[in-house]
């Protein structure tokens, strides 16, 4: 009996228990039926797309899923120690370093529309798209909203990458490098395929039009040869001119269907060229060829003044891209002048003197005097800018010094233009001349920056500043005739033909025998955003001693105050 009475306030303790968890049991048994005695009923609301559309997202979800299930899942387990666990992923992050230094970029790994991968070969990002293939490819903003967060979580949405948008100017000289910005940098990818060739029109730049450029300048040089009284005693037929002035008729013709074809097939690749901070330039260049070939015409086929009508065919296209382009660097956006200016940028000024020059020839010296301002104008400024190299701008990167020759293009054309439309070679035009003569000797005195660099196409509109220069000195010749000036002219006028028929022989070469004029246009191709990350360059030793002797130097001198306070 002892036994039993010390046992029973246990037993007495767990009965309380077992009561308690019965009425909680049957309080929230109550509540759930009145839950669910309510008419309450939860419904998912959304947008109902067509059926269309539907089954288009639940492919891309399934693709997305596949995508998922192929991509591996890299597991830390937590019996491994810190030191070991750091160990490995040091040797895997070395081994995809090395894996990714080995493997050349071929740009296939990057997608258009919604992240997925491109076919090896598809260059139809490029063509030209029409207004009912647009509207088709298209996707309606509700879908692509919805598609948004989950194309963020898989890891495929930070592509964006449409190709009818703009690529900021600045990404060009991120991305690129070279004399015409034409090769793309280390660790970046591109849009098409690198290993295979490319469609002939996508290999087809805007700069073989500095072929024209050559051609027509030098028609231009050998018109004054043979005309001027500073060079009468040469004795020069006008037959090399005529030759020289159907050769470039031919060229331009041949560039200018070839390219007219590009912007038929593939305008998107154009619109490309367009923003390329470099290649924009040369689309003022068809109309400058233009006007040389109207300036240099032979007296045969042009005994009389030319009609006023040919200078408006070719100045009135050229003048309406000025005002789109000039508009850019004086409204301060994100094509300022500070931001896209290199020496290529001469282009866009130059025509404005030649322009000038034909107008004097056709009569009108009102509107030569206009162009001649407004080029004069925006000359200054453009020298300014590329001279002092602005804060606001990075510094001209060494695979541009090439270019340099196009700072004697535009004082060199405004002296001719003076000279033309005042008919004497007064104090003004010689200014101008001088200062083009000192920059050709400046360059040619640095001989190294144009050594070192592959040949391009682009390189033929290097040589129309030095015969533009040899036509100045020439003119230079006519008002002060001297023993120095007439061989000055004719220095000059050898070295710029020898130039042409050097890049001559070697365009030959490469087009109809190594068959390398036309390489894969990687220019066109780059991604509007960067997806590798830049490597910062190592701080040397040196400069580490350097900083650190600042700092101890800086701690002594306020150690030092604060001892003599």
């Amino acid at each position: 009996m002892h036994n039993i009475n010390n046992n029973t306030p246990p037993l007495k303790n767990s009965i309380e228990l077992v009561s308690l968890n019965t009425i909680s049991q049957e309080k929230m048994d109550k509540k759930r039926t009145t839950l669910s005695s309510l008419n309450t009923h939860y419904v998912d609301v959304h947008e109902v797309l067509p059926e269309e559309d539907e089954e288009r997202i639940i492919k891309i979800m399934e693709e997305d899923k596949v995508m998922e299930m192929k991509r591996p899942y890299r597991n830390f387990s937590r019996q491994v120690s810190l030191e070991t666990g750091f160990s490995v992923m040091n040797k895997e992050n070395k081994a995809k370093n090395n894996e990714r230094k080995g493997l050349t970029r071929s740009g296939t790994s990057l997608g258009t529309g919604f992240g997925l991968e491109t076919r090896k070969g598809d260059f139809s990002m490029f063509k030209t798209k029409s207004s009912l293939s647009k509207q088709n490819s298209l996707l309606p903003r509700k879908i692509e909203r919805e598609l948004e967060s989950h194309r963020s979580n898989d890891g495929f949405g930070g592509n964006d990458e449409s190709i009818n948008t703009s690529v900021p100017a600045g990404r060009y000289f991120a991305a690129l490098r070279g004399p015409e910005l034409d090769e793309v940098k280390d660790f970046e990818d591109i849009l098409l395929p690198k290993d295979e060739k490319w469609p002939f029109l996508l290999r087809f730049p805007i700069g073989c039009f500095g072929i024209c450029l050559g051609l027509s300048s030098q028609v231009v040089l050998w018109r004054a040869l043979a005309t001027s009284p500073a060079t009468k005693f040469l004795h020069i037929p006008l037959a090399i001119n005529f030759a020289l002035w159907l050769l470039a008729i031919a060229v331009l013709i041949t560039v200018s269907f070839t390219y007219i074809l590009k912007c038929i097939f593939y305008f998107e690749a154009v619109k490309r060229e367009y923003f390329h901070p470099v290649r924009v330039n040369f689309f003022f260049a068809p109309w400058v060829v233009c006007m040389f070939l109207a300036i240099g015409v032979p007296p045969k086929l042009a005994p009389h003044a030319l009609h006023p009508a040919i200078w408006c065919t070719f100045m009135g296209p050229y003048f309406l891209l000025e005002l789109k382009i000039y508009g850019q660097w004086l409204s301060g956006g994100k094509r300022r002048l500070c931001k896209v200016a290199n020496p290529s940028s001469h282009l866009s000024v130059v025509g404005n003197f030649v322009g000038a020059i034909l107008a004097s020839k056709v009569g009108w010296e009102e509107a030569a005097k206009f162009l001649w301002g407004v080029g004069f104008a925006h000359y200054l400024v453009l020298f300014v800018t590329l001279y002092q190299r602005l804060p606001t701008s990075e510094a001209l990167p060494k695979e541009l010094h090439p270019v340099y020759s196009m700072f004697i293009a535009a004082p060199s054309a405004a002296s001719i233009a003076w000279e033309s439309i005042y008919g004497e070679f007064d104090g003004l035009s010689r200014t101008c001349y001088f200062i083009a003569l000192f920059l050709y000797i400046s360059l040619v005195v640095r001989i190294n920056f144009f050594t070192g660099f592959r040949f391009s196409v682009a390189w033929w509109s290097y040589t129309f500043p030095m015969t533009t220069a040899s036509v100045a000195t020439i003119k230079y010749a006519e008002h002060v005739p001297c023993v120095i000036s007439k061989c000055l002219a004719l220095g000059l006028s050898f070295m710029s033909t020898t130039m042409v028929c050097v890049l001559f022989v070697f365009t030959f070469l490469h087009a109809f025998v190594w068959h390398t004029l036309f390489p894969n246009d990687l220019a066109i191709a780059i991604t509007k955003k960067r997806h590798g990350k830049e490597k910062k360059p190592l701080k040397k030793a040196y400069d580490i001693k350097r900083w650190t002797k600042k700092a101890l130097n800086k701690n002594n001198s306020v150690d030092k105050d604060s001892t003599q306070e």
